[in-house]
């Protein structure tokens, strides 16, 4: 649609050139990567060439990438059935696993006493809050960090990451556990024995090809400083609002932060109402993860970090990305606090 302004990078990133132009050159290759004969080696050197970028592109040198069909699949596989502890801030998909047991500081911090047997988010995909991961942590949530962030999984302290490709411009509907070599790991996709064992069934060649080839491209990019202009624009952005409304509470902004995310409320002004009028405006946000979109909820991220629910119910989210103008986040700022002050005089 001409003229709209997307705003929503961290529920999905534009398919990366790079990637587009290796799934269509995957489409051609017709073996099966199980296969020995020779059309079966060829899918296979697919798989394998994207597993070493994904690794690469990670730091992850050494560890296992075992591709699965997404983050949330990762989390499955490296969660269930296992007497994990996390907090209300997970993403819905680890939360479905764990014990919301563990604390979190109005910054949306949180304190992990257990790191063995604890799950933590890396970056929270609402608030852009980043975490410091303990040594030794079971589990962490790498979504949103990958390719944003300069973080390697060698020196996260982690035994087990998820990553998933769309968040970094790769396909939608592919991912990966990454994982330290010698962590027991029992699979729960059953069968052929691929992944190393770890996920039975054929690898969808297709998208692990764009996984590979976009994660190599982000971090080529991250390396070139693409996302610093970004957390200019986010500041940028964020001081118009502040200029222009004293109602309004800024969600971790005393936090280390992604640095393309803002997240900020309005009690009693509710997120859905505000996505609905920036679409109808040209602009493409959010109202929490995009995975509970569309639900009448108040938001579990600002309720672990101590909100009330006027205010858990108010937040959206808006997170930039490398395409994002200066231009576009005034002219937000500007169809929103036309909104805003609408919202006022009539609940006055």
């Amino acid at each position: 649609m001409s003229g709209r302004v997307y705003l929503d990078w961290n529920a999905t990133a534009p398919l990366r050139p790079e990637a587009r132009a290796a799934m269509i050159a995957a489409m051609d290759v017709a073996g099966n990567p199980s296969s020995v004969h020779a059309e079966g080696r060829a899918a296979k050197a697919l798989v394998e060439r994207a597993r070493a970028q994904v690794a690469a592109a990670f730091g992850a040198d050494g560890a296992h990438v075992v591709f699965t069909s997404g983050a949330t699949e990762a989390a499955a596989l490296a969660c269930g059935g296992r007497a994990l502890h996390g907090a209300g801030v997970e993403h819905d998909a680890v939360r479905a696993w764990v014990a919301e047991d563990l604390p979190v500081d109005a910054a949306g911090r949180v304190t992990v006493a257990a790191p063995e047997m604890s799950v933590l988010q890396w970056a929270n995909s609402e608030t852009g809050v980043v975490q410091d991961l303990p040594a030794g942590l079971a589990v962490t949530d790498a979504t949103q960090v990958f390719g944003k962030l300069p973080v390697a999984f060698s020196w996260s302290g982690a035994q087990m990451a998820l990553v998933s490709a769309h968040k970094l411009g790769g396909p939608k509907g592919i991912g990966a556990l990454v994982m330290k070599r010698g962590t027991d790991l029992a699979a729960q996709l059953r069968g052929g024995g691929q992944e190393m064992g770890r996920r039975a069934g054929t690898e969808n060649v297709i998208g692990i090809a764009g996984f590979g080839a976009a994660a190599e491209a982000a971090a080529r990019d991250l390396s070139a400083g693409i996302w610093e202009p970004v957390a200019e624009f986010r500041n940028i952005l964020e001081k118009a609002l502040e200029a222009g409304t004293n109602s309004t509470i800024f969600v971790g902004k005393d936090a280390r932060r992604l640095p393309n995310t803002a997240c900020f409320a309005t009690p009693g002004w509710k997120g859905e109402t505000q996505v609905m009028q920036m679409d109808l405006a040209g602009f493409a946000i959010s109202a929490g993860s995009a995975c509970s979109s569309g639900k009448v909820r108040a938001s579990t991220v600002l309720t672990a970090m101590g909100h009330d629910d006027a205010t858990a119910m108010s937040a959206i989210r808006v997170s930039l990305g490398p395409a994002t103008t200066e231009n576009d986040v005034l002219r937000f700022a500007e169809a929103w606090l036309r909104q805003e002050k609408k919202y006022r005089a009539r609940a006055a």
